[in-house]
C-alpha cells in the first residue's frame, strides 16, 4: 500500500485554532492539515482530508451498491427543468444562478430531483422497467446566508443523493425501507452515535420523512424524544395533540375590559384574576391567546401578513414556523407594515377581526396553535388600545383559517405518540441523512409516466434519500477527538499507522524506513514522520493531532531492540521487539 513521508507530504499543522472556527471539527480539521478555507463556506481538501473523504465515500458506495446503481450528473444545470417544477423561483436567493455567453440561464445544482426524473423518463416507459433506484456522489452548491462551523454548513459540499422510482405507493414503501436499512448500515460503520427522528419534508415535498441526526451538544437541530414509547422527532416536525372539542353552549358571554398597566402576560393574568376571576380555577398564562404577526415573503415577490395565535405561555419558534411556511421566508412585521394595516392594534391584536374570508375586518390570514380548539376560552386582545377580551371562545366568538405548528416545544410536554410518561426530553444533533417519500410531485411536474400492466398510463411515485458525505467527515471529527487532537475510527482514518522516527541516530531512520516498507508490503497505509531536525515533542504532538488510531515510535528503545506501539484512543502503550513489530502492528490494525 502507501507510505506517506511527512518530509514530502503536502501538510502543515497549526498550533493555534483558526480565528473563524467555532466548533471542534472545524478547529481540528484545519489545525491538523485536512482542509483549508478558501472563502466563507468553501474549503480546499488537502491530501489527508481527501483520504478521509474517500474512505467515507467508499463506505457509502459499498452499502448503496447493494440497492442502487451509481451515475453522475453535471453540476451546471439548465433553468428549464427547475422552472417546470417551480423551484427556480422557490429556491430564491439560496441557489447560484448564472448566464452563459448567449444569455441562457443556468444554476449550480443544489439537488438533482429534476435530472433524475428526466433521466428515467428518457429511458423507461413501462412498469416492467420499475422499480429502479439510482444514486450519485457529487458536489452541491447552495448560497448559504450564514455559512458556519466549517464543513457542517458550507456553500459547496459533497452529497450522496439517491432516488427510487416505483409504479405505486406499495413499491415506494419497499424502496424507502431498503434505503432506511442501508442508511443504518452506513451510519453504524461511520463511527458516531446517531438517532432517527421524524422530520419535515420542507421544500422537497412528499409525505413520510425521517432524519438521521448525529448526537452533538453543538448541533444545529433540536429533537425531542419520549423515554416511555421511543418516539423521537425533529422539533420542527412535532405535532401537538389537539384537545377534544368542548361544549360551549353554556359558557358566559365574553367581556371587553380595560386592562391598564398590563405590559406583560404575567401582569395581564394577575389583573384579570383580581378584577374578573372565574369560578372553576384561576386564569393562567396558558389561558391567554397571544397573536403574533409576521410578514411572509414569497418566492414570486408577494409579501403577505400572517397572524399566528399561540397560548401566551409559549413563544413562536422561528425554525418551526419557517418549516411550516416554506418556501416563503419569514420577515419581521415592522412599524412601516403596521402603518399599512391600521386594523392591527399593536399589543392588543385579537382574533375577532382576523381571517382571510369574507366578513373579516382585516382580510389577514389567521392561523392558530392546535391547542386553540373548539370550546376553549381565552383572554386576548380586543383590537383596541388598553383593552382585552375575557372569555372569548374558539368556535363561538371567532374562527381561524386553520392550524399551524409554530409554538415552541418544551421539555416536559406530553408525548404526541403515547401521551404518557414523564414528557418529552430534548437533545441536539447534526443532520447527516434525510429520507423522503416524495410521491408524485416531481413526476407530475415533469410528466414521468409509464404504462401499467393494464396498458394505462400511470404517474411514477418517487423517493428521495440524501447523505452529507463531506459533512460526515466533520461529524465524525466532532464525535472523535480529545484535548490533543483527532481520534479517527479505523475505517475512516487517512492511514492505518502513524510511524514516528525520533532522535538523530541514523540507525533509527534506517529501522523506521524498513518497518514502513514492511507494513506497506502487508497492505497497510502508513504515515511516516521521517523529518530530520524536528524535535520528538513536535512529532508526538503532530501524531496526536492528526489522529491515526495506531502510533508506532522508533526511538531510544531501538538500542534495546524494541519499538513502542501506542493506541491513540486509549493511550495505552506497549513495547514490541523490532523483529516482531510488523506482525504485531498488523494484528492490532486488523483486530486479529
Amino acid at each position: 500500500m502507501t507510505v506517506l513521508r511527512m518530509s514530502s507530504l503536502f501538510l502543515r499543522t497549526l498550533r493555534e485554532d483558526p480565528a473563524d472556527a467555532e466548533v471542534p471539527s472545524h478547529k481540528l480539521l484545519v489545525r491538523a492539515g485536512y482542509i483549508r478555507r478558501v472563502s466563507p463556506g468553501i474549503y480546499t481538501w488537502l491530501p489527508l482530508g481527501m483520504r478521509v473523504l474517500r474512505n467515507v465515500e467508499a463506505i457509502v458506495r459499498e452499502e448503496m451498491d447493494q440497492i442502487s446503481q451509481e451515475l453522475l450528473f453535471p453540476a451546471l444545470l439548465p433553468r428549464e427543468p427547475y422552472e417546470a417544477t417551480g423551484r427556480w423561483t422557490e429556491y430564491g436567493d439560496n441557489i447560484f444562478r448564472l448566464k452563459d455567453r448567449k444569455g441562457a440561464d443556468y444554476l449550480l445544482g443544489p439537488t438533482h430531483e429534476e435530472l433524475f426524473t428526466l433521466a428515467v423518463k428518457d429511458a423507461f416507459s413501462s412498469y416492467k422497467d420499475l422499480p429502479i433506484s439510482l444514486y450519485q456522489i457529487q458536489t452541491k452548491y447552495r448560497d448559504e446566508a450564514r455559512p458556519r462551523a466549517g464543513l457542517l454548513r458550507g456553500r459547496e459540499f459533497v452529497m450522496k443523493d439517491s432516488y427510487s422510482f416505483d409504479v405505486d405507493e406499495a413499491g415506494l414503501a419497499k424502496s424507502y425501507d431498503a434505503h432506511r436499512d442501508a442508511y443504518i448500515k452506513i451510519f453504524d460503520r461511520l463511527g458516531f452515535h446517531y438517532v432517527i427522528v421524524e422530520a419535515m419534508a420542507g421544500a422537497m415535498g412528499g409525505s413520510k420523512s425521517e432524519e438521521f441526526l448525529a448526537t452533538a451538544a453543538n448541533g444545529e437541530d433540536t429533537y425531542v424524544r419520549c423515554a416511555s414509547c421511543g418516539y423521537s422527532a425533529n422539533v420542527e416536525a412535532v405535532k401537538v395533540p389537539t384537545p377534544a372539542a368542548v361544549d360551549h353552549s353554556g359558557m358566559p358571554a365574553a367581556q371587553v375590559i380595560d386592562t391598564p398597566g398590563t405590559p406583560t402576560i404575567e401582569t395581564l393574568v394577575d389583573f384579570v384574576n383580581s378584577a374578573h376571576p372565574r369560578g372553576d380555577r384561576p386564569w393562567t398564562a396558558a389561558d391567554t391567546l397571544k397573536n403574533v404577526v409576521v410578514l411572509l415573503e414569497h418566492p414570486d415577490g408577494r409579501r403577505e401578513p400572517l397572524v399566528i395565535g399561540v397560548p401566551g405561555d409559549r413563544e413562536v419558534d422561528e425554525k418551526r414556523l419557517a418549516a411550516q411556511v416554506e418556501p416563503a421566508a419569514v420577515a419581521p412585521f415592522d412599524e412601516a407594515e403596521f402603518a399599512k394595516h391600521p386594523g392591527l392594534v399593536r399589543g392588543y391584536i385579537g382574533p375577532q377581526a382576523l381571517g382571510a374570508g369574507e366578513g373579516s375586518a382585516t382580510g389577514i390570514r389567521y392561523l392558530t396553535d392546535p391547542r386553540v380548539s373548539e370550546g376553549t376560552a381565552w383572554v386576548t386582545g380586543a383590537n383596541s388600545p388598553g383593552q382585552h377580551v375575557v372569555g372569548l371562545v374558539a368556535g363561538r366568538d371567532f374562527t381561524s383559517d386553520g392550524t399551524i405548528e409554530a409554538a415552541e416545544v418544551r421539555v416536559g410536554d406530553a408525548c404526541p405518540s403515547c401521551g404518557e410518561g414523564e414528557g418529552l426530553e430534548a437533545a441536539r444533533g447534526i443532520e447527516m441523512g434525510h429520507i423522503f417519500q416524495l410521491g408524485k410531485k416531481y413526476a407530475e411536474a415533469l410528466d414521468l409516466k409509464v404504462l401499467d400492466e393494464h396498458g394505462k398510463l400511470v404517474t411514477v411515485v418517487m423517493g428521495s434519500y440524501g447523505i452529507g458525505v463531506s459533512r460526515a467527515v466533520a461529524c465524525i471529527a466532532e464525535g472523535n477527538h480529545d484535548e490533543s487532537g483527532l481520534v479517527w475510527p479505523r475505517e475512516i482514518s487517512p492511514a492505518d499507522v502513524h510511524l514516528v522516527a525520533t532522535g538523530k541516530d541514523e540507525a533509527v531512520f534506517v529501522a523506521a524506513e524498513t518497518l514502513a516498507r514492511e507494513l506497506a508490503a502487508e497492505g497497510l497505509d502508513v504515515i511516516y514522520d521521517d523529518r530530520r531536525g524536528v524535535s520528538p515533542g513536535v512529532k508526538f504532538k503532530d501524531s496526536e493531532l492528526i489522529g491515526v488510531p495506531t502510533i508506532v515510535v522508533v526511538g531510544r528503545g531501538l538500542a534495546s531492540g524494541v519499538v513502542e506501539v501506542k493506541d491513540r484512543r486509549s493511550g495505552e502503550r506497549r513495547e514490541v521487539a523490532v523483529a516482531d513489530a510488523t506482525a504485531e502492528v498488523c494484528r492490532e490494525v486488523r483486530g486479529a
